[in-house]
């Protein structure tokens, strides 16, 4: 519908993969599901429960009618107990028993938990798919001599590949915190109004371990292997924050790839693909910006201050709970997934297929060799015999005119020249050239890639191997 607002993040951003597991269709029939694996737990520890109200639970699980929980809604001000209705409706013998014992937060914690753990592995899923094509581009580009840069300026030489590794090392953390809160994962379980199974207690004539049980086998059917021992009404909303920190953690390093590859594009040196009929400006034709790492930094941003909203609620809970998490929950927990879930689908797309030009990285490492290579010739003409401390002089002398040449008058840099025709060196020109065999200035740097990738990111694209071989979805 064109005169309704729709979220971007569902419209433009996210998978549908995620926009999915955020729909009202999903959230809905996994509260059905929460009632049919408590009903199913009460009838086997005893309770009057036949197979004909599970049989009809189970037959109408995905058959929702929004419509009439909309209108139950209306009338009861109350969602859950509209599903309920709803549900009814459909499975009208199983209707008193369904939500038996329960609360709201019943379906809602365990559903949201549910979401949470699924949207976490879709997220987990991506995250390697990207690590995957960082380490293939690492690989490649293992060798390529590269300007480096500190402060924005130049510094020691680099290869590229090695500065892929970076991008890979941010992602291998994020990776490492995903798969640790995915292993810690719990859920609510049965624990009634104020956490302390009254309810259920009710139900089993006070048979405690029971009660227990009920616990331990809704949990499992739910998926998890254990559930919170002590609650209130809802699961500790600490959980939310690390869940979203863990996000945020991932839209730092987005950021970071996103924004080096937008100044690498500015120096034309690698740029992320550009579609053959994509417009780069409406106006200036000729332009080829760099937008899909810009919506990445766009959205890292709205995803890095996503904690702050579990804090706030975590912080807020009076005693038991109080029901101002609700509303912002609603807004958090989803659209912190979809933008982590966009942010690294266009990480993956950038990645896919990134342009490299390494004659211009060349052109740009050229352009500032001379200056770094000033110590290694230094010592080359010490090893003849010449002085230290004089020819420093004669170096740094040079150097600075050779500065002021390029800064005041746009020349090329003519240190080299210079110094090979100032007889105090005691070098040629082609005797300088030797010294500057840019192969010398990369350190380890190939070495390190190889070991990286052997060592640190080849056991997790391994232990995630069936996850491999995801493609990008962008879609706008």
């Amino acid at each position: 519908m064109n005169d309704t607002f729709s979220s971007p993040l569902a419209e433009r951003v996210a998978t549908r993969e995620m926009v999915a597991l955020w729909s009202p269709q999903k959230k809905f029939s996994t509260w059905r599901r929460c009632w049919i694996a408590l009903a199913e737990a009460e009838q086997e520890l005893g309770l009057p429960i036949t197979d004909e109200q599970l049989d009809e639970m189970r037959a109408r699980v995905d058959d929702i009618d929004f419509e009439a929980a909309r209108k139950f809604e209306e009338e009861v001000r109350h969602d859950v107990m509209a599903h309920i209705h709803a549900y009814g409706v459909v499975a009208p013998k199983a209707k008193p028993i369904i939500h038996l014992g329960a609360t709201s937060c019943y379906v809602g914690d365990n559903t949201d938990l549910i979401l949470i753990r699924e949207s976490l592995q879709l997220i987990l899923n991506k995250a390697v798919n990207v690590l995957l094509r960082l380490a293939e581009f690492a690989r490649k580009w293992k060798e390529l001599p590269a300007l480096g840069y500190t402060h924005y300026q130049p510094a020691q030489v680099v290869t590229l590949g090695k500065r892929a590794c970076l991008w890979a090392q941010d992602l291998l953390l994020d990776i490492e915190a995903l798969e640790h809160v995915i292993g810690g994962l719990r859920c609510r379980g049965v624990k009634g109004t104020t956490g302390t199974q009254a309810s259920f207690m009710a139900l089993f004539d006070g048979d405690s371990e029971k009660v227990r049980q009920l616990d331990h086998l809704v949990a499992q059917k739910l998926g998890f292997e254990r559930s919170f021992p002590v609650t209130g009404q809802t699961y500790p909303r600490k959980v939310d924050t690390q869940v979203l920190a863990v996000l945020a953690g991932i839209g730092e390093s987005v950021h970071k790839f996103a924004t080096d590859m937008r100044l690498l594009q500015n120096l034309k040196e690698v740029e992320e693909p550009f579609g053959a009929k994509q417009v780069g400006s409406s106006a200036m034709a000729y332009k080829r910006n760099p937008m899909r790492c810009e919506r990445a930094c766009a959205l890292a941003r709205f995803l890095m201050v996503s904690p702050l909203h579990g804090s706030f609620t975590a912080a807020v809970q009076w005693f038991e709970r109080t029901l101002d998490d609700s509303a912002i929950r609603r807004l958090s927990l989803p659209e912190a997934f979809l933008a982590c879930d966009g942010i690294l689908n266009l990480y993956l797309s950038v990645m896919e297929d990134p342009a490299v030009y390494p004659k211009v990285i060349e052109k740009h490492l050229r352009a500032e060799l001379p200056f770094m290579a000033t110590e290694n010739i230094l010592m080359a003409c010490v090893k003849r015999g010449g002085d230290r401390q004089e020819l420093h002089e004669v170096i740094r002398r040079h150097a600075q005119d050779a500065a002021a040449r390029v800064k005041n008058e746009g020349a090329e840099n003519d240190l080299l020249d210079r110094l090979a025709a100032d007889p105090a060196m005691g070098m040629t020109r082609r005797e300088i050239d030797k010294v500057l065999d840019v192969r010398q200035f990369v350190g380890r740097a190939p070495q390190q890639v190889d070991e990286f990738l052997r060592e640190e990111v080849g056991p997790v694209l391994e232990r995630h191997r069936d996850k491999l071989g995801a493609v990008s979805d962008v879609r706008v």
